[in-house]
């Protein structure tokens, strides 16, 4: 079986792989009691993503879990060589982001329908369970820190802690934690990024409507569907500072227009296929071998 898909007027023609995930086998089968689980809170609580949805994606074994015990939900999708680019995707960092972890999850199915092997995906749908699952969402986790400014800042940037005292004016939804790393789900991120090595880092956020971008080794997109570039600079503490500054891997925001509403599905489309395409440029860029994923 083959799908197509055009891409600047280029038509790919590309094979469908089948990838078996090594994570579940020797495995006990009820660990996916614990995935289920989570899957049937994710659709009481989103309406654009669905208990049968969530299961069919058959996530990887839990590893990593939330302050309050709940799995990180993970999916690798393995690249058909090994010198393909990895990308590593992540949803959720903010619990009262819901359309972050929706469209997410929409890009997710896509893979999963049709992931090519033409490069190497890691899944991260909902960083933070309890901020989102909980009765009232949230930006922060259980312990009421900002997961987005718990990393470790570069050398060349205050301290999280010292930045927020003085310029966030110690507001409750940016609070940092005592210290970098201090909390599960972000060490969950930073234990990915030094063992999966990602050759860039894609986290989706709203409600800013823009395409962010940390890193100079690429020239970013200009725009992903209906969102363009502005690159707004970095926090003490965020994933895009300390991803660039701090391990020089690429950071490419994607804020969405608003939080609670879903961009239309065309949109949703049309900022997979630039997202693609701008990996499959610049795989062109790096190796000279041209690659695709389809829609």
């Amino acid at each position: 079986m083959k799908h197509f898909l055009t891409l600047s007027g280029v038509l790919w023609l590309l094979p469908v792989v089948a990838f078996s995930s090594t994570a579940t086998q020797g495995v006990d089968p009820t660990y996916k009691t614990e995935t289920q689980n989570v899957c049937a809170k994710i659709g009481r609580k989103l309406s654009s993503v669905s208990v049968h949805e969530c299961n069919g994606l058959s996530f990887d074994v839990p590893r990593f879990y939330s302050v309050g015990g709940l799995p990180i939900l993970e999916k690798h999708f393995p690249a058909a060589h090994a010198d393909a680019p990895k990308i590593l995707f992540i949803g959720g960092i903010h619990g009262d982001e819901y359309s972050s972890v929706s469209v997410t999850f929409k890009w997710l199915n896509t893979l999963n329908k049709h992931h090519s092997g033409a490069y190497d995906w890691h899944f991260l749908p909902l960083a933070n369970p309890d901020g989102l699952l909980q009765s009232r969402s949230s930006r922060v986790n259980q312990n009421k820190v900002d997961l987005n400014r718990n990393f470790i800042s570069a050398p060349d940037f205050p301290e999280p802690l010292v930045h927020w005292k003085k310029k966030a004016r110690e507001r409750s939804r940016y609070y940092p934690g005592q210290s970098p790393l201090s909390e599960p789900e972000s060490r969950v991120i930073h234990q990915l990024i030094d063992e999966y090595r990602p050759d860039i880092v894609v986290s989706v956020h709203a409600p800013h409507g823009i395409l962010d971008f940390d890193g100079s080794n690429l020239q970013p997109p200009k725009k992903l569907g209906p969102l363009h570039l502005r690159q707004l600079g970095t926090y003490p503490g965020s994933l895009g500072n300390y991803a660039w500054f701090v391990k020089r891997i690429p950071v490419m925001t994607i804020e969405l227009e608003h939080a609670g509403i879903m961009p239309a599905s065309d949109d949703i489309n049309r900022m997979w296929t630039d997202l693609v395409s701008w990996v499959g440029e610049k795989t062109v860029e790096r190796n000279q071998v041209v690659l695709s994923e389809p829609q």
